[in-house]
């Protein structure tokens, strides 16, 4: 996995006047992809993104062209074990410890990657899904990706073998070429179209979790985002509510935001140096 770009550390003041806006309210904390790039998993907008000039799965060309499909899941078989083997970096312990400590009632986070889980944090609203999960088109069947893994291995053999570079989807880096001759499982149910149980671009957020994610930022005091430029409207929503409701916003993000004018206080250094030290701050009232 590619190791994050060196930045520079917070300034204290920036950290005082985050620990001052935050302590002694009851936090929401809004993640995007700018928590697990500590971890290894690439983003699409932080630094250095254009250059690697990365394009998202789009929902509807999934969907309706098969040779997409293919593309996905021929990549995915290579991006899977490196993305399901990352592991939760300093960011995601210290919200967990945070949530532990009763300083965060929950997450709602834009990533797919299951690292808030494995830091141990409870209660986690995923707007985009997780990768971790495969759901069937047809009937709506769910299969852990892990088992899949096995099939593609096993429709594909050899092909595994292969390298590539890692994609934000959790996919990989690959030739059209290579991808031809690429064996495409089906639900084990109904022999229907799979696909991961994950929010493309292009489609939208289902109702439900829009609804209790909203319901979680209106039991909090102050929302603190962690990581995400909120150019999507999925994440940016969050900010947009928590403005008109006239709560505290801190963000800790590297490179462009929008809605910087509604932010309170803004760090622009790694989550993964800042949280803990706003975790420590915190504890110490």
């Amino acid at each position: 996995m590619t190791a994050p770009l060196e930045q520079p550390s917070p300034s204290t003041g920036d950290m005082d006047a985050l620990a001052a806006l935050l302590r002694g309210r009851r936090l929401v904390v809004l993640t995007g992809a700018g928590c697990s790039t500590e971890s290894g998993i690439p983003d699409y907008r932080g630094p250095g993104t254009r250059a690697r000039a990365r394009n998202p799965i789009q929902h509807r060309e999934f969907l309706t062209r098969p040779e997409v499909r293919t593309r996905y899941w021929a990549r995915s078989l290579l991006g899977w074990p490196r993305f399901s083997s990352a592991l939760p970096n300093a960011a995601h312990q210290a919200l967990a410890t945070l949530e532990r400590e009763g300083h965060v009632l929950g997450l709602i986070t834009q990533n797919v990657d299951r690292l808030h889980h494995a830091a141990g944090s409870q209660r986690v609203i995923e707007l985009h899904g997780a990768l971790a999960r495969v759901r069937c088109l047809d009937c709506e069947a769910i299969e852990p990706r892990v088992e899949l893994q096995e099939r593609l291995r096993a429709l594909n053999p050899g092909f595994a073998e292969r390298t590539a570079e890692l994609r934000p989807d959790g996919d990989a880096e690959l030739p059209v070429e290579a991808v031809r001759d690429f064996q495409v499982a089906v639900c084990t149910r109904c022999g229907g179209t799979l696909k991961p149980d994950v929010v493309f671009f292009g489609d939208n957020v289902p109702p439900p979790t829009v609804e209790a994610a909203f319901s979680l930022l209106e039991e909090g005091d102050a929302l603190l985002v962690v990581g995400s430029s909120l150019a999507i409207y999925s994440g940016f929503r969050f900010l947009q509510r928590a403005a008109d409701r006239h709560m505290p916003i801190g963000l800790v993000n590297i490179g462009e935001c929008r809605g910087g004018e509604l932010v309170d206080v803004r760090v622009e250094a790694r989550a993964g140096e800042v949280l803990p030290r706003l975790a420590a701050a915190l504890a110490t009232g």
